[in-house]
């Protein structure tokens, strides 16, 4: 799958059938207004000097193909001259499930877009009822395969805390996803915003948000699961933004939660490690060099976790050639005595 800078368009709620319980894409995106195509251009002409060649076009925050299709035509007609000159290399659009057909596909393949984006959330139909989003989980797999035959790059998108959903329907969810051998997902943790449907359940306690806890150690377990099928997880969490920072009203919102979430994966594999080590040793874990922070935790959190949880004396974390994820217990000298 191609890999280049994407250019964000927000087109909050175009094209949406329904209003999602969690949902305020206005204040998740910061656009207000409706983007027109007379904006593609002006955003495209105003970003290209400073992005150079080759970025890809993404319109995100709504469902793109349910779009009316002359809307859809406009907005890829913007982008047209810029793909013949190569400014732009390719367009990704995200959408529903449900709002996939050949017809939708047949017009984003002449647009230039290359990726599509399916916002899955949950396979669990209790879930995705409680949600409001209007399908259930039979509709997800056609989907994929229909852009497959069209040739698409897939990205999926799933949630966690959402209504009437458990850590093991969640888990369910992303075992379902990976079996679909996506080329990436999205992982965004529930949080709740002001102004929506789960905002009220929220004040009249029937709904109880993720706390940032609950997010990063599920969100850890997740990652995991998508590492083991090699399907990268390209995001986790929102994009931070002030707007958004300022109408969150619980949830596990963090500006560096996925962060926060591959530190956590590190602090898992490292306990791995340290199970057989005993109590007052001095141990050195090696990661990759560009790993440090994340198996150091923020704060040093992984390294203060570790000593007190195993009773180390200390705990050094070095780097090393070696793949990303992977850790290695490179000495500890009370191992060492007794293995003497």
């Amino acid at each position: 799958m191609t890999r280049n800078r994407i250019l964000p368009i927000f087109v909050p709620h175009r094209g949406c059938p329904h209003q999602c319980v969690f949902c305020d894409q206005r204040t998740i995106s910061g656009c207000h207004r409706p983007v027109t195509a007379a904006d593609v251009t002006r955003m495209l002409t105003e970003a290209l000097p400073l992005s150079g060649q080759g970025i890809e076009v993404a319109f995100y925050g709504g469902s793109f193909t349910a779009i009316p299709a002359e809307q859809q035509q406009e907005l890829l007609d913007a982008v047209e001259p810029f793909l013949q000159t190569g400014a732009v290399a390719s367009v990704r659009v995200s959408t529903r499930p449900d709002a996939i057909t050949p017809e939708a596909l047949e017009c984003l393949r002449r647009g230039g877009v290359c990726t599509v984006e399916l916002g899955c959330q949950s396979m669990d139909d209790v879930v995705l009822n409680a949600s409001g989003r209007g399908h259930g989980r039979e509709v997800v797999a056609p989907a994929v395969a229909l852009l497959r035959q069209y040739g698409f790059s897939v990205i999926l998108q799933m949630m966690t805390g959402l209504p009437e959903q458990t850590d093991k329907s969640a888990l369910e969810t992303a075992h379902a996803l990976a079996a679909l051998q996506p080329d990436g997902v999205r992982l965004y943790p529930t949080v709740v915003v002001r102004g929506t449907v789960l905002a009220e359940r929220y004040a009249d306690g029937s709904y109880r948000p993720q706390t940032l806890e609950e997010a990063t150690a599920l969100g850890a377990e997740l990652l995991e699961l998508f590492l083991h099928h090699a399907i990268p997880m390209l995001r986790i969490g929102l994009q931070p933004s002030e707007e958004l920072a300022q109408s969150v009203v619980a949830g596990p919102y963090h500006p560096a939660l996925g962060e926060l979430v591959k530190s956590r994966v590190y602090r898992n594999r490292a306990q791995v490690l340290l199970e057989t080590v005993p109590p007052g040793s001095d141990v050195v874990l090696a990661v990759a060099p560009n790993r440090i922070s994340l198996m150091t935790g923020q704060k040093r959190c992984n390294v203060h976790w570790l000593r007190q949880r195993y009773g180390l004396h200390s705990l050094r974390i070095v780097p090393e050639p070696m793949e990303d994820w992977e850790i290695r217990l490179q000495s500890s000298e009370s191992l060492d005595k007794i293995n003497r």
